[in-house]
């Protein structure tokens, strides 16, 4: 079973995670503030990161910038931090889900199973490739010019998405259901801020992903 890091500076938060969290298979590591998180993200496998911002020495937002720095590891917030510029933010950097305290721990076990599920239960697959763009969706690997490119988990959904399906207009409520899930709570503005980041990623062949205006987005190799 998969091995998640707990990185919050109240231990009794963190102890709360773990009763609901190992008996349902996982094994839970925990760090009290950023900088031990990054230690033990350092020495050892971690699958899945729950993560809170509001930490001294290191806080969750440069916390969660030096991990995507080197790795695509799956992160979720789960912070008191509840503005909309906070969220946006949040997954901006990389972020690949946002919590808000007060929760249901129950609610935090679902979408740690669902994360989970969307990053390793891929179908036995080869390389895809667009233009400069070359995808292994098993390794879930991404390079552009020859030149590896780090993805969220969510970006890199958005691009095996259009790569999938090339020529297709999706509206940002279709990107939503198909990478989000139809439960998902939001608006779909994260559906622009994921997509602008992906662009800016994937550098001059970000232009590939088209704004179809008026109805959402598209991925078109002819340009």
């Amino acid at each position: 079973m998969a091995t998640i890091l707990i990185v919050d500076d109240e231990k009794d938060m963190r102890e709360l995670l773990r009763l609901y969290l190992e008996p349902e298979g996982f094994t839970c590591i925990e760090a009290e503030d950023g900088e031990a998180g990054l230690a033990e993200f350092g020495r050892r496998h971690i699958d899945l990161i729950l993560l809170d911002i509001m930490m001294p020495k290191l806080d969750g937002y440069r916390f969660c910038m030096h991990v995507r720095e080197r790795s695509q590891v799956p992160i979720i917030f789960l912070t008191a931090r509840s503005d909309e510029w906070d969220r946006v933010y949040g997954l901006k950097i990389g972020a690949d889900d946002y919590i808000v305290k007060p929760f249901s721990p129950n609610e935090v076990v679902a979408r740690v199973h669902a994360v989970l599920r969307r990053t390793k239960g891929t179908d036995a697959t080869s390389q895809y490739e667009a233009g400069p763009i070359i995808v292994d969706e098993k390794a879930r690997k991404v390079k552009v010019h020859g030149k590896p490119v780090v993805l969220t988990l969510k970006e890199f959904e958005l691009l095996m998405l259009f790569l999938k399906h090339r020529g297709q207009v999706f509206t940002r409520e279709q990107l939503l259901d198909r990478v989000w899930g139809i439960h998902y709570v939001g608006s779909t503005r994260t559906v622009d801020t994921h997509i602008k980041t992906l662009r800016i990623k994937l550098g001059e062949a970000g232009q590939l992903i088209q704004t179809v205006w008026g109805v959402g987005y598209k991925f078109d190799e002819t340009i």
